[in-house]
C-alpha cells in the first residue's frame, strides 16, 4: 500500500513539474477553410504534419474564431476579450488595417498573454503577420507594434498580404475605389465646368480664386491619391526584423522557408528556457503563392500548393521539437483566424479561396463557414491524443489557457471573455463554460450560441444575414466581401434560430411551429445580450476612418519616398531543404 501511495506521489510530482512553465507554440493560418485539412475530412490535400497534430492531440470540432475578419479576430486572440471591448471592432464599413501609415492599432492598454508571459521569464517572439497596427503620431514610435505589445522579437508584416503585394496578382483596392470616387469626381468635375461655364457667359460672378483654388485642391487630392495607389506595393508590403524594415516591397521568392527559418532559429536560441512563439502564417491569403518545390505539385491549384507548404512548415518545426527533446515540453497549438474566403477567384477565374466543408458562408460572416475554425492542440503526456471534443470553445480561450500554464495571474481589472482549456483537454470536464458567444460582425451584434448546460443542443440566434451577391450564391462576390450593416444586411424579426446540434449547415430556420420552445429561447438569448450589453463600456474607436485613413507621416520607409521606399536586406543565408512530399 505505501509503495502505491508512493509510486501515486511521484507520478503527481512529474505531473506537475511536467505542467510547469512549458513552452508555448502557437501556428495560425490566415483565411483557411476548416475543411482544407485532412484531419476535418479533407481527401485530396496533403495535411500529414498537421494532421499530426490532431492523432497526437486533440481536435475541437467546435472552434469559433471572436470574429470572422483578420483584425478583430487577432486582437481578440492575444487579449482574450472580444473586440469590442478594445475597439478593435469597427462600426463603418472597413473592419481591418489596410495601410502601413493608419493611426489605430491594438491599444497600449491591452494586455496581451505575450507580456504576461514575457513578465514570466519567456522568451517570446512573433513570426509572420501582425495586422494590429504600428504606429500612433510619428513614423516611429511604434505604439501598436508587436514589440510594444509584450514580444521580445518580430520578423514579418505589419499589416497583411494583399493581392496588390504581388504584381500581376490584381487589386483588392480597385473595385471599391472605383465604386466609391467614380460618382464624387463626377459631381466634382460637372460643378467646376458648370462654373466655369457661368463665369464665362456672365451669369454669374465666381471670383477666379476660389475657381483656382477649387481646381488645385482636385488636383492635388488626384495626384496623391495616383500616386499612393501606383506605390502601394512599396509603402505597405515590406519586412520588418523588430523595428527595422529589411525588405520593402516585400519578396514572394522563399518567403514562407524564410519564416520558418526564423520560427526554427528562435526554438534553437531558448532550448533552456521557455518560450513562446506564434507563428502567424502568410498562407492562405492572397495574394496566394508557393516556393518551386511545391507549385503545381497539389490537386488544388495555387491554393492547394499554399497549403500543402504550409503544411511542410509545421512538419519542420515539429521536427526541432523533437530534435532538442522538447515536445514533451511544449503545447503546440493550430487555428486559423477565421474561415476561408470563398469570394477569392483570380483574374483568370481559377479559385484562390479555401473550403468551409459543410459549413454556410465563410469569412467576413457569422453563418458557421466564417467563423468555425480549425482547433488542434498537441501536448504528449498532458493532454488527450486522438480525442475529439464537440463543445463550444473560441479562439478567446487560448489567452486564460498559456496565461495559466504560465503560472502568471489573468488581469483582474477587467473582464477575460475566454476560458482556461485545460480541465477540457485533460478530460477533467465534458462542458464548455461557453454557455453563450456572442458573433459580431464589426461592431454590430450579428448573432448569439447558447448551450444550455442541461441539454446537448446549441441554439444559434441571428439578427441579420448579409445580402448574397449573386442570390442563389453562397457569398457575396460583387463586393468581394459581405458587409455588415445598411443595405448589405437583412434584418430579421423574430431572429432566425438554428440547433446546430441538428442542423449544423444552417439549413432549415426553426419556427414556433417547428419548435414548441421558440419563444422562450429567443427570451433567454434577449436576457444574455442583455447582460452582455451591460457589461461593454465606451472605448476610443480604433478602426475609425480617421484611424483607418493613410497618413503620409506616420508612412515608414527604408531609403526614402523619392527612391520609391526600395531595400533589401535580407539574409541571403541558406535556406531549409525542402521536400513536397
Amino acid at each position: 500500500m505505501r509503495l502505491l501511495l508512493f509510486l501515486v506521489i511521484c507520478q503527481c510530482a512529474i505531473n506537475s513539474v511536467k505542467t510547469h512553465n512549458p513552452n508555448v507554440i502557437l501556428l495560425m493560418a490566415d483565411d483557411l477553410g476548416i475543411g482544407d485539412l485532412g484531419c476535418y475530412g479533407n481527401r485530396t490535400l496533403r495535411t500529414s504534419n498537421i494532421d499530426r497534430l490532431a492523432e497526437e492531440g486533440v481536435t475541437l470540432t467546435q472552434h469559433i474564431a471572436a470574429s470572422p475578419l483578420c483584425t478583430p479576430s487577432r486582437a481578440a486572440f492575444l487579449t482574450g476579450r472580444y473586440p469590442i471591448r478594445s475597439g478593435m471592432a469597427a462600426f463603418s464599413r472597413v473592419g481591418v488595417f489596410l495601410f502601413s501609415a493608419s493611426s489605430g492599432g491594438l491599444p497600449s492598454e491591452e494586455i496581451t498573454f505575450s507580456k504576461l508571459l514575457k513578465q514570466r521569464g519567456y522568451a517570446t517572439a512573433l513570426i509572420g503577420k501582425w495586422h494590429l497596427g504600428m504606429n500612433c503620431e510619428s513614423s516611429n514610435d511604434f505604439c501598436h507594434h508587436p514589440l510594444s505589445h509584450g514580444f521580445d522579437y518580430f520578423y514579418g508584416l505589419t499589416v497583411t498580404n494583399f493581392r496588390d503585394c504581388k504584381p500581376g496578382q490584381g487589386s483588392v483596392f480597385l473595385k471599391g475605389v472605383q465604386k466609391s470616387l467614380v460618382i464624387p469626381i463626377q459631381i466634382t468635375g460637372i460643378t467646376l465646368v458648370s462654373l466655369a461655364i457661368v463665369q464665362y457667359i456672365g451669369l454669374l460672378k465666381v471670383p477666379f480664386q476660389a475657381l483656382g483654388y477649387c481646381l488645385l485642391i482636385t488636383a492635388i487630392s488626384l495626384a496623391v491619391l495616383i500616386f499612393f495607389f501606383y506605390h502601394f506595393r512599396h509603402l505597405n508590403c515590406f519586412i520588418m526584423r523588430d523595428h527595422q524594415i529589411i525588405q520593402q516591397p516585400l519578396s514572394y521568392e522563399n518567403l514562407t522557408q524564410r519564416l520558418t527559418k526564423e520560427a526554427m532559429q528562435f526554438i534553437r536560441r531558448n532550448t533552456d528556457t521557455p518560450f513562446l512563439l506564434f507563428l502567424s502564417y502568410l498562407h492562405v491569403h492572397t495574394a496566394l503563392y508557393a516556393s518551386k518545390n511545391f507549385r503545381g505539385k497539389s490537386k488544388h491549384g495555387l491554393y492547394g500548393d499554399a497549403v500543402e507548404e504550409m503544411d511542410w512548415s509545421v512538419g519542420q518545426v515539429l521536427d526541432v521539437l523533437e530534435k532538442y527533446n522538447l515536445s514533451d515540453k511544449t503545447l503546440v497549438y493550430f487555428t486559423s483566424d477565421q474561415g476561408a474566403h470563398i469570394e477569392e477567384i483570380s483574374s483568370s477565374g481559377e479559385v484562390h479561396g479555401g473550403y468551409n466543408g459543410i459549413y454556410k458562408g465563410g469569412k467576413s460572416m457569422n453563418w458557421e463557414g466564417g467563423i468555425r475554425v480549425p482547433g488542434l492542440l498537441r501536448w504528449p503526456g498532458v493532454i488527450q491524443a486522438g480525442a475529439y471534443i464537440d463543445e463550444p470553445t473560441s479562439n478567446m480561450d487560448i489567452f486564460p489557457t498559456v496565461v495559466k500554464l504560465a503560472g502568471a495571474q489573468l488581469p483582474s481589472d477587467r473582464i477575460i471573455d475566454g476560458h482556461d482549456l485545460m480541465p477540457l483537454l485533460q478530460g477533467k470536464v465534458t462542458r464548455s463554460k461557453h454557455e453563450f458567444l456572442f458573433h459580431y460582425c464589426n461592431a454590430y451584434l450579428n448573432a448569439v450560441r447558447w448551450h444550455p448546460g442541461n441539454s446537448e443542443s446549441v441554439w444559434k440566434v441571428i439578427f441579420f444575414t448579409p445580402n448574397f451577391s449573386p442570390e442563389d450564391s453562397n457569398g457575396c462576390y460583387d463586393s468581394h466581401v459581405c458587409f455588415c450593416h445598411g443595405g448589405f444586411i437583412t434584418q430579421h424579426d423574430p431572429p432566425l434560430l438554428f440547433d446546430l446540434s441538428r442542423d449544423p449547415e444552417e439549413k432549415v430556420p426553426l419556427t414556433p411551429e417547428t419548435e414548441s420552445r421558440f419563444y422562450e429561447i429567443l427570451r433567454v438569448i434577449h436576457l444574455a445580450v442583455d447582460n452582455h450589453t451591460r457589461s461593454l463600456h465606451p472605448v476610443p474607436d480604433q478602426l475609425s476612418w480617421d484611424n483607418l485613413l493613410w497618413k503620409p507621416w506616420l508612412q515608414v520607409c527604408c531609403s526614402s519616398l523619392f527612391q520609391s521606399c526600395y531595400c533589401d536586406y535580407d539574409s541571403e543565408g541558406r535556406l531549409l531543404e525542402v521536400h513536397s512530399g
